[in-house]
């Protein structure tokens, strides 16, 4: 039924809602807009993309899609813990969220595999549909379509990623093992002596925030709304569902709105869990940051010692985008801290050691450091389909992800959408809240 008041009843289009304008809520609002529907973006923020979707490593990464339920990653943990500057570094003070996360996030280890191969396929299928929207829409995102490189320092490492290497091309990726001298090849600028590594040469880079800006802004120009500084306080649901909205003016005088829809599809992120709750679903995202740098090439010297293929460090857990050619991203680190934004020098400190180290014709005077929320499921899959109340949907909880299986998850909601939510929608009656009654 469609959410609309008054005593003369008319066909009119079914109203969703999306929460959420990163990459995800984009996404997912222009494949509804592309389906039919009239859709409402609402996002804390003044524009899009301005948390997680704002600065990540910038891969879209079919060659990445390894979950991390295995027990090396739990060795490690435990072993890095008390160490600042670790790849993988844990508050130990005890909260429920953290520790219940890490436990069902140890209960999927068995299915490590089926996992990692089921995201290799929804990867691959993404950037398909990416690389059409983008080119459909004439978006600009510094796109750089000259592969992955994965580089290995020593033999052990080197052989787990043979085994991973095995699911990835179950999956259906192409990805092959190289030799130092081939690794040398294929990025002159990298400098180190290195085991041996692997090449994907499908995989590319780009900007996020560049891209789902871009696409934010196609949305607009086909029909979408977009309501920022908004913050939703409360959703309730009797014929349709009200969302409230909290909007502070330039003043700081707060004022409260309510928006009426047929349906809602949380893409929150972080938020996410939050907001299911309200929605009577249950939740377990956690919050893991990653920081990145992005280095500034301003001379000539330093744009020609930066790297233009994409690598990732895996005894460093660092990964690398070009974009275009004034500037580098180097991005990596996780840290389970909880909610906590803070930019941590002994964090970012690394990144800049590492570029020095691997580029040392790169300048560093000018590094713009940033730290992200990436929102994560314990099973590192994401939260695709409906809710337990009719009209609530999900597309959230990609983790590291997010910018590489965006496009096809949101393709995915919008077809389930389809099968509960009419794009046309024909009232058969007055909604409770028209009637004399209500």
């Amino acid at each position: 039924m469609a959410c609309t008041h008054g005593s003369v009843w008319r066909a009119t289009l079914s109203k969703i809602v999306v929460i959420g304008a990163g990459i995800t809520g984009v996404s997912t609002a222009y494949a509804l807009l592309m389906r039919g529907y009239d859709v409402t973006v609402v996002d804390r923020h003044r524009y899009a993309a301005m948390e997680t979707s704002f600065a990540n490593g910038g891969q879209l990464s079919a060659s990445n899609a390894e979950v991390w339920n295995h027990w090396s990653t739990v060795l490690k943990g435990i072993m890095w813990m008390l160490k600042r500057d670790a790849p993988l570094l844990m508050n130990p003070a005890p909260t429920w969220h953290k520790y219940s996360w890490l436990a069902e996030f140890v209960s999927n280890i068995g299915k490590y595999r089926e996992n990692t191969v089921a995201t290799t396929r929804l990867a691959i299928a993404a950037r398909k549909f990416m690389f059409e929207i983008a080119e459909q829409e004439a978006i600009d995102f510094d796109h750089v379509r000259r592969g992955i490189l994965h580089i290995y320092w020593d033999k052990r490492s080197f052989e787990h990623a043979m085994r991973v290497n095995q699911m990835l091309v179950e999956g259906g990726l192409d990805r092959r093992a190289v030799t130092a001298s081939e690794i040398k090849s294929i990025e002159p600028a990298l400098h180190g002596t290195f085991h041996r590594g692997f090449y994907t040469p499908s995989d590319s880079t780009g900007d996020i925030h560049k891209y789902t800006t871009g696409l934010a802004r196609v949305c607009e120009k086909r029909g979408a709304t977009f309501l920022y500084d908004r913050i939703v306080t409360s959703i309730a649901r009797r014929d349709c569902f009200r969302i409230t909205c909290s909007a502070s003016d330039s003043g700081g005088y707060a004022t409260s709105q309510i928006i009426e829809a047929d349906a809602v599809v949380v893409s929150a992120g972080v938020s996410s869990r939050s907001f299911a709750a309200m929605l009577g679903d249950r939740l377990n995202i956690y919050p893991v940051k990653g920081y990145s740098i992005t280095v500034h090439l301003d001379d000539e010297a330093s744009q020609k010692a930066a790297p233009w293929v994409s690598l990732l460090d895996d005894r460093a857990k660092i990964v690398t985008s070009r974009l275009g050619a004034s500037r580098f991203r180097v991005a990596g680190t996780a840290e389970l801290n909880g909610m906590n934004r803070d930019i941590r020098d002994d964090r970012v400190r690394p990144l800049v050691d590492w570029t020095r180290t691997l580029f040392p014709g790169v300048r560093t005077q000018r590094v713009v450091p940033w730290a992200g929320l990436r929102p994560m499921m314990p099973n590192m899959m994401p939260k695709i389909g409906k809710g337990r109340a009719p009209g609530v949907f999900y597309n959230t909880g990609h983790g590291h992800l997010g910018w590489t299986l965006s496009a096809a998850t949101a393709a995915m909601v919008a077809d389930v959408m389809l099968q509960d939510i009419p794009v046309d929608a024909r009232p058969r009656g007055r909604s409770r809240s028209d009637r004399p009654d209500s």
